[in-house]
């Protein structure tokens, strides 16, 4: 049935009807999310900015200047800039200074992470469009080309990046400390005097929440009440000239006595939840960060299995706590945190400008006069807080540089050695000539089982094989090479994340499976994700055999090098059948009765995965060989290789590059998390193989 009036049928008026009420819903919620640092900065903007001797006059004119001033920023950088342009620039759906980064990497073609592949750019969240587009304008073409000849702008891009982001993280010690005592410092007035003595959330945030219900929540009730908010403070600062305390120009002398108290508690709860937003905005950068190979690996608690987004981040959790007390029993006072924080915002502010003039050319593709002009002016506007805020470098605003340069110090070591050691990987792999050269056995014996050698290679064989072959000369009989990896996209769908690809011919048993994941994507536990390999191979092998039956591609001479998408299977693949029990360790399974394993009582009994073959005459006999080799060795056990290098500069090298490997990044690799994939991998199941790196 269709509605004359509207044209939509009733599906469509309910589906439209559902998504204005969620992003109502998303818009409410939003409220103490995004804007919670936002709507507590009535508590100390006008202690702040009259905090020096500032002479008033009879006509108000230096209250009514910072009100206008107030006024002009609000609308210009959070509702003009932030709301109307730069929320446009997500990286679908994420946002914050390193998506925009990712966003331009991916146009570009310029990345940090080394082990990129051109099949990434197969993803469908590659693009919003699904495909890149090259730049239309002459002017955006050439600069894409350049930032793609030239190494030292892709580090300058990076390195702005890391910048925005570790001040991000600089206001992450410092939104709290401020938010909450200016919260508290309403305490102090109710008290006797005798007792006094004792923006960028919002575009961080945006992958909780929706363009359309930001847009609404800051348009139509924050910006509004926070402009009644300051107009109700000027009013009253107006009309009370005698200021026998700093206090007599804070929030809460502006509130009615009666009224202060509960006033006090709001305000309260406020700054605890504006602290909580931007904490949880410094959890979800540093996960980027991680993912994208510029921060040591920490421990990442997911604390919600719904959503995905929601984290936790133990050792960041801490270290903000005790640099948050250390600004705050350092400073005890709202002026110099106020100096700090406003040197840290309009810093990632800027950042954002920079950025955000090269995604209008080389995204959005328009003419390189509009980003100049959106340069000229937000950035004209930014650069008048951001010489008021060096003004104060001595009295607090050095707070941020020094914490940003010590996160700075930290991101790039690790990228910088990480870089390196990938190198050094990539020139010392294995030449798959001398694979082929070993014969079907490879030239050692080949036990019953799988062995998942773990590699950062995306091709070739890595060093630590041939390695483990020369000093013992026995491997299993199925071989898979893993890579897990991280794409610079925010979520990789399950039907695009596996990669699988033969190694040699069929016969040799050698596999290459690319295990791809978003900045954002949840990694899974490793029976999960042991079920997905085998049934992503299995899956390969499927449909390798049924392409056997039709017209062999005689171009297809390179299969170590030709690799297939394969999703990651349900419980019920197309052609493999999965079946499930509990190893309750008292049964003889197939393969493993000589290998019991003695469990306590109150282990909790794990699940294990039998294959089944599929009963299809479609299948070519060799490929349901190779099926049954693959569910033999499945069934015999599986076994982790990893690589444990030592990484040292190579002889020659300058004492600056020692001082980084030998020291810095050294000191980082065996403080930091080892890699998620292996942490919960059983030992007894685990081989280390140890080499030295000179990089």
């Amino acid at each position: 049935m269709m509605d004359p009036e509207s044209g939509l049928s009733q599906n469509q008026q309910v589906k439209k009807k559902e998504s204005w009420r969620q992003v109502l819903i998303l818009a409410y919620q939003s409220l103490g999310v995004v804007y919670g640092d936002l709507s507590t900065s009535p508590l100390y903007v006008y202690k702040s900015a009259f905090a020096e001797d500032i002479q008033h006059s009879e006509t108000n004119e230096e209250i009514f200047g910072v009100l206008s001033f107030v006024f002009w920023t609000l609308t210009i950088v959070p509702l003009l800039k932030y709301v109307f342009i730069v929320l446009r620039a997500d990286d679908n759906g994420e946002g914050g200074t390193f998506a925009l980064y990712t966003l331009l990497c991916r146009h570009a073609r310029v990345n940090s992470l080394p082990n990129c592949q051109l099949a990434d750019e197969d993803l469908s969240e590659y693009k919003k469009d699904g495909v890149v587009i090259p730049s239309e304008s002459t002017i955006g073409s050439r600069l894409k080309s350049i930032l793609e000849k030239y190494r030292v702008l892709q580090k300058l891009l990076l390195v702005l990046a890391l910048i925005g982001t570790c001040m991000v993280i600089g206001d992450g010690v410092l939104t709290p400390a401020i938010s909450v005592f200016s919260a508290v410092s309403g305490l102090e007035l109710s008290m006797s005097h005798e007792h006094h003595k004792c923006s960028e959330a919002m575009f961080a945030d945006l992958g909780h929440f929706s363009q359309s219900s930001i847009k609404i929540a800051f348009t139509f009730l924050v910006y509004p009440s926070l402009i009644l908010a300051y107009m109700g403070q000027a009013a009253y600062l107006s009309k009370h000239h005698v200021m026998a305390t700093s206090y007599q120009i804070g929030f809460y002398v502006s509130v009615p006595e009666k009224l202060r108290w509960p006033v006090l508690g709001i305000a309260i709860l406020a700054a605890v939840v504006g602290s909580q937003a931007i904490i949880t905005g410094t959890f979800s950068i540093i996960k980027q960060c991680q993912a994208l190979g510029c921060f040591p690996r920490v421990k990442i608690v997911h604390t919600s299995s719904k959503i995905h987004g929601q984290i936790y981040i133990p050792e960041i959790n801490w270290t903000l706590m005790i640099l948050c007390l250390a600004v705050t029993i350092g400073f005890r006072d709202t002026k110099r945190m106020g100096n700090a924080s406003g040197l840290a915002v309009i810093t990632v502010m800027l950042v954002t400008t920079c950025l955000m003039s090269l995604v209008i050319v080389i995204c959005w593709r328009k003419s390189v006069f509009v980003a100049l002009a959106f340069v000229f002016f937000f950035g004209a506007f930014e650069a008048l807080y951001f010489s008021a805020s060096l003004i104060k470098f001595l009295e607090g605003a050095w707070v941020p540089v020094a914490l940003s340069l010590i996160f700075m110090a930290i991101m790039y070591i690790w990228h910088y050695g990480t870089l390196k050691k990938y190198e050094f990987d990539v020139q010392n792999k294995v030449s798959i000539n001398w694979l082929l050269s070993l014969g079907p056995s490879l030239g050692i014996v080949r036990v019953r089982g799988m062995g998942l050698i773990h590699t950062e290679l995306v091709s070739g064989i890595p060093a630590i094989f041939s390695h483990f072959v020369t000093n013992l000369p026995a491997f299993h009989q199925v071989l898979v090479f893993l890579c897990v990896k991280s794409v610079p996209v925010p979520h990789v769908k399950p039907e695009e994340r596996f990669l699988v690809g033969h190694i040699g011919p069929k016969e040799y048993r050698l596999y290459r499976c690319i295990v791809r994941y978003g900045y954002r994507d949840f990694h899974k536990d490793d029976f999960e994700f042991e079920n997905d390999l085998v049934c992503s191979v299995a899956e390969f092998i499927r449909g390798e055999g049924n392409k056997m039956n039709g017209l062999k591609d005689e171009s297809d001479k390179d299969n170590d090098e030709k690799m297939t998408v394969v999703g990651s299977p349900s419980t019920h693949v197309d052609g493999i059948k999965m079946h499930e029990d509990m190893d309750e360790g008292n049964e003889d399974l197939p393969g493993t009765s000589e290998l019991k394993e003695i469990q306590s009582p109150l282990t909790t009994p794990k699940k294990r995965v039998r294959f089944l073959l599929p009963e299809t005459p479609k299948m070519e006999d060799k490929s349901r060989e190779e099926l049954q080799d693959l569910m033999e060795a499945r069934e015999a056990g599986i076994a982790y290789i990893l690589g444990h290098a030592h990484v040292r500069a190579k002889a020659g090298s300058s004492w600056v590059k020692k001082l980084v490997i030998n020291v810095g990044y050294d000191f980082l690799r065996r403080n930091c998390r080892a890699p998620s994939y292996p942490l919960s991998v059983p030992h007894a199941s685990t081989l280390e193989v140890g080499m030295i790196c000179h990089i």
